[in-house]
């Protein structure tokens, strides 16, 4: 039997996740901010919906882009980098009686490993780690996680994913040419777009909810050796890096993705 689910948010992680859902003959409802993108979404099958969440309160159809859906994707980035001022919990807190009154059960809501802060010494992170982010993003982050898993009138899980890289995105571009760069020796925590899929589905498939994933490549090689190693393959500049200064960083283990989805790692970020 063919599910309905919504998509919020149909970016670079949510159009190619909108069309594989689609593919595998899910009916798919995904939203855009951009009046200009509607008709890309309706070509590939995609019933769009033109939203905006706003501090005071979600903008455009939200009612119709839930109503018949059992799951609801969240995949929408704080956007702190653009505006420092952002109150993405706020935003989230207008969502969450939307989601109670439209008879969605399951919401899957993605974040961040951002959650957790770089530390000396470079600990290993799992899902039983207590989040302890640092930055405003993080924190923002934790606190909107906390408002989803706090309802009753659906479950949540969170899926919080390492560094994306995949088509036309790489952080290995933006590194290059870069002077001074910090944690030179830190660990690298990756995650591809196909792998960001893969996961998402078994989620769905497995009716995994209530649940916490932390979502990275197992392979952790050290920052400056791999994307020197990365900027070289790319005929990208090596960046220059700060050794003087300890590095801060940590590994995250994404062990539940193994054992409870029994996902395996497709994309392995050193072949990239």
């Amino acid at each position: 039997m063919n599910k309905q689910i919504s998509i919020l948010g149909t970016g670079w992680l949510g159009l190619p996740l909108s069309k594989a859902l689609r593919a595998e003959g899910n009916i798919v409802k995904g939203s855009t901010t951009s009046e200009t993108k509607l008709a890309n979404l309706k070509h590939e099958g995609i019933e769009p919906y033109q939203i905006s969440l706003q501090e005071t309160g979600p903008e455009g159809a939200i009612i119709s882009f839930l109503e018949g859906s059992e799951t609801l994707i969240i995949n929408i980035p704080p956007g702190l980098r653009r505006n420092p001022e952002v109150n993405f919990v706020a935003k989230i807190q207008h969502l969450i009686p939307y989601i109670e009154k439209s008879g969605v059960k399951n919401v899957l809501f993605v974040s961040s490993t951002s959650v957790f802060a770089d530390i000396e010494g470079f600990p290993l992170i799992s899902e039983e780690t207590m989040p302890n982010a640092s930055s405003n993003a993080g924190k923002q982050l934790i606190e909107a996680e906390k408002l989803l898993q706090k309802s009753k009138k659906f479950t949540t899980t969170v899926l919080r994913f390492a560094g994306l890289f995949g088509p036309n995105r790489h952080p290995a571009r933006m590194l290059s040419r870069r002077t001074n760069i910090k944690n030179p020796k830190a660990p690298v925590n990756l995650i591809h777009l196909d792998d960001c899929i893969g996961i998402i589905k078994k989620v769905i498939e497995t009716k995994s909810w209530n649940q916490v994933f932390n979502a990275s490549y197992p392979d952790h090689p050290e920052k400056a050796e791999f994307y020197s190693k990365i900027c070289k393959q790319m005929g990208l500049t090596k960046p220059d890096y700060d050794f003087e200064t300890p590095s801060k960083g940590k590994v995250i283990d994404s062990i539940k993705v193994n054992n409870i989805l029994e996902y395996t790692f497709k994309i392995d970020l050193r072949l990239f």
